[in-house]
Parts: structure tokens; C-alpha cells; sequence
């Protein structure tokens, strides 16, 4: 019986070309598998159509972007997600999404091997293949650009010698990577680090420095996840596309940073992430008025474990899914609303309310009516800093 290989499937040159590469390369049959998480571009049927003219012997493709945006975005939402403080995981969480519709084609096809488009350098490859093993620990994983040295020159050339059916045209000089979560740029002029990055770089995001009115919006949360806008009932998915949409037209979430790969390199980045750093900025606010003190302090530890885990590929790992239970259990009582004003390429929280918020305005004022019994911070101020007052009587001696 021949092999089988699923290939992921952008529908692009490199993986068309990988088709017919990695038949010859190991005899095998290739289905290959596109996954819409977002990204745009072109029809699937479009896309399954120009896999089968390349060669493969199946094509599945799946509008996976609810999936996404529930299983994958609001986890991170929810986990306040931001890698080394500012990158909100947009590649890393597309990449399990896409690794289990691939065991999921492999078992139906009985493929042995998953094939992906990744390099030797870069963090998707272990995202990919850690993800794979962890739901499919048989499956054999291969690379064709890192494993059989299909460099770009290669591809246009196995391209056109078997006449397939997509353009080779001059690569652009940045490598992209998108979906409805956001949009990473690297590479060309960007790996020189004192470069600005220039306008024409970015597509989710306007130029913040343009004059422009400012846009009000309201989010409402129910138990951490986003349930509408200024009072209209949306999706998670809808939440995501309609803040791209409106913090993006006024320049929000663009970030540019020299990130700590997982392989051990540094790398610079550009990311624009409109949506995503609106609804993680209005998330973390309303945290802050319903989740308790040594609650939330503890929470901020565990959402940089779990954002280091998901960027370094281990999606489906123990540790991650226990975090999750704990993160989960935080948000019982994140619900409310929270009004920000979207201008200039921030995203500025201007009120809070919530039913189950914390805040208490008798014991906050200082006005008439205060509630809080001033008397007792003495007591409670020498009880706090004994400790530290018998150890200082000894260092000073």
C-alpha cells in the first residue's frame, strides 16, 4: 500500500511546489489540507482546486475561523496573553488550530506523515511538530524547505518544469503571516534593527498619526469572554472582526520588537493586532475591578507561563491545559462593561461597571461617607512591618 502525507496547505508557491516535491522525494501520496483561520486572500474551493492540479491526491479544506476565535483567541484573551509583554500570540495560536485538522485528515486518510511549509529557524516548526506528536504520537512529522533543502530558487524551478498551475512571481521582500487574530511581517529590510518600519508595511492598521475622530466603544463581557458591542449582541469571532475594523482605522495594535525565538535567536517583528490588544486591554481593566487582590497577583504569574508556553508550541501540553482550568476559574466573575476610546493608536479605558465588581465607594472615598475604619491602619501598620523592624534593630546594631 502506498504512504500517505497530509501537507498543511496555504494554496501559495512554496507548498504547491511541496506536492509534487515530496511524492518524488519519497514516493508517497500527498492530501493536502487548507485551513482558514482568517487570513484572507482567496476562495478555498480556489484553493482546493489548485492543490489537486499540483498533484495531490485529496484536498480537504475548513472555514475554521469560529473555531479559531473560540477555542484559540478567547483562551488568550481570557489569559491576557502577551508574550515578553507585548505580542498577542497571533501566529503561535493559529498553528494548533491548523495541527488538529491535520490527525484529524491523517486518521481519516491513514497517512503516516504530516508534511508543513516551515523552516529550520523559526518557532512554527516546533509549534507544528510538538502539536502533532501530542495529539498523534505516531505520526511522523517532515519539512520539506528544512528536511530536503527546497530553497525558493528550487521551488520556481520544480515549478516550471512540471508547468504547475500557479505564478512565480518575485517573491515580496517580507515573510507574512495572518488571520483574523493578526498579522506578523518580518524579514527584508526589517532585519536590520535600527530600520523604521515604513507605512506600506501595514495592512490591518491606519496610520496613527493621521488627525481623525475619535471612536467610542463599549465591550461587555460575560465570565471573560466578549459578548457585545456598544449592546449588540456579537460572537467571538464577530468581537475580533469588528474591533480589526475600528481600533485598526485608528492605528491601534502595531507593535515592533525584537522578540526571544524558542530556537535561541533573537528576531525582530512587526505585528499589528487591532482587535486583539482592544479586547485584551478592556479584559485586563475589568479584571481589575472584579477579581480579588491575591487572586489577580497570582493570575499575572500564571498568564506569562501560559503565554510562553503557547508561543514555544506546546498548545496541547499538561501544563497548559491545567493553567487554562485555573484561568478559567479567574474569570467566573469577569462580566461587565467596560467604555474605551479608540484615537491615535491607543486604546484608552475611560469607565467601568459590573455587578460583580469589587470596587466599593464608601470604602474608597475620601469624601463624606467614607466607611473605612482609618482608626484600625495603626494596629494593622505595626503588625505588618514587625518583622522588618525586629531584623532592622539587629542590622543596625
Amino acid at each position: 500500500m502506498t504512504e500517505r502525507v497530509v501537507l498543511a496547505y496555504s494554496g501559495g508557491l512554496d507548498t504547491s511546489v511541496a506536492i509534487g516535491w515530496i511524492a518524488e522525494e519519497t514516493g508517497a501520496e500527498v492530501i493536502a489540507v487548507a485551513v482558514d483561520v482568517g487570513q484572507g486572500g482567496e476562495d478555498l474551493d480556489v484553493i482546493r482546486k489548485r492543490a489537486l492540479a499540483c498533484g495531490a491526491v485529496e484536498a480537504e479544506v475548513a472555514d475554521a475561523k469560529d473555531e479559531f476565535a473560540d477555542e484559540y483567541c478567547l483562551p488568550a484573551i481570557k489569559a491576557n496573553a502577551l508574550y515578553m509583554d507585548r505580542y498577542p500570540l497571533v501566529s503561535a495560536l493559529s498553528r494548533p488550530t491548523i495541527v488538529k485538522h491535520l490527525v484529524a485528515a491523517a486518521k481519516k486518510h491513514g497517512a503516516t506523515t504530516v508534511a508543513h511549509g516551515c523552516t529550520g529557524k523559526g518557532n512554527d516548526q516546533v509549534r507544528f511538530e510538538a502539536g502533532i506528536v501530542a495529539l498523534a504520537p505516531d505520526l511522523k512529522c517532515i519539512a520539506p524547505v528544512r528536511d530536503y533543502a527546497m530553497t525558493r530558487d528550487k521551488a520556481i524551478a520544480f515549478c516550471e518544469a512540471k508547468q504547475l498551475p500557479i505564478a512565480t512571481t518575485k517573491k515580496s521582500p517580507y515573510s507574512i503571516d495572518q488571520n483574523v487574530f493578526g498579522r506578523a511581517v518580518e524579514t527584508g529590510f526589517l532585519e536590520d534593527i535600527w530600520n523604521a518600519p515604513i507605512e506600506d508595511i501595514y495592512e490591518y492598521t491606519s496610520n496613527p498619526a493621521v488627525p481623525r475622530e475619535a471612536d467610542e466603544v463599549v465591550i461587555t463581557f460575560k465570565q471573560g469572554v466578549p459578548v457585545a458591542l456598544d449592546g449588540k449582541p456579537v460572537t467571538v469571532l464577530q468581537a475580533i472582526q469588528q474591533l480589526n475594523e475600528r481600533a485598526g482605522a485608528q492605528g491601534i495594535g502595531r507593535i515592533d520588537m525584537v522578540e526571544d525565538r524558542l530556537v535561541g535567536i533573537k528576531s525582530r517583528e512587526v505585528y499589528e493586532a487591532p482587535g486583539a490588544i482592544a479586547l485584551i486591554t478592556a479584559h485586563q481593566e475589568l479584571e481589575n475591578v472584579t477579581v480579588e487582590r491575591e487572586l489577580a497577583r497570582y493570575k499575572r504569574q500564571v498568564e506569562q507561563r501560559w503565554g510562553e508556553l503557547v508561543y514555544d508550541g506546546q498548545w496541547f501540553s499538561p501544563l497548559k491545559r491545567a493553567l487554562e482550568g485555573f484561568i478559567d476559574e479567574a474569570n467566573q466573575h469577569v462580566s461587565g462593561d467596560i467604555r474605551m476610546t479608540l484615537h491615535g493608536g491607543r486604546a484608552v479605558v475611560t469607565g467601568r461597571r459590573s455587578e460583580s465588581s469589587l470596587y466599593d465607594f464608601n470604602l474608597a472615598t475620601y469624601d463624606t461617607g467614607d466607611t473605612f475604619d482609618q482608626a484600625a491602619a495603626k494596629g494593622f501598620i505595626d503588625i505588618y512591618s514587625l518583622s522588618s523592624k525586629i531584623a532592622a534593630k539587629r542590622d543596625l546594631a
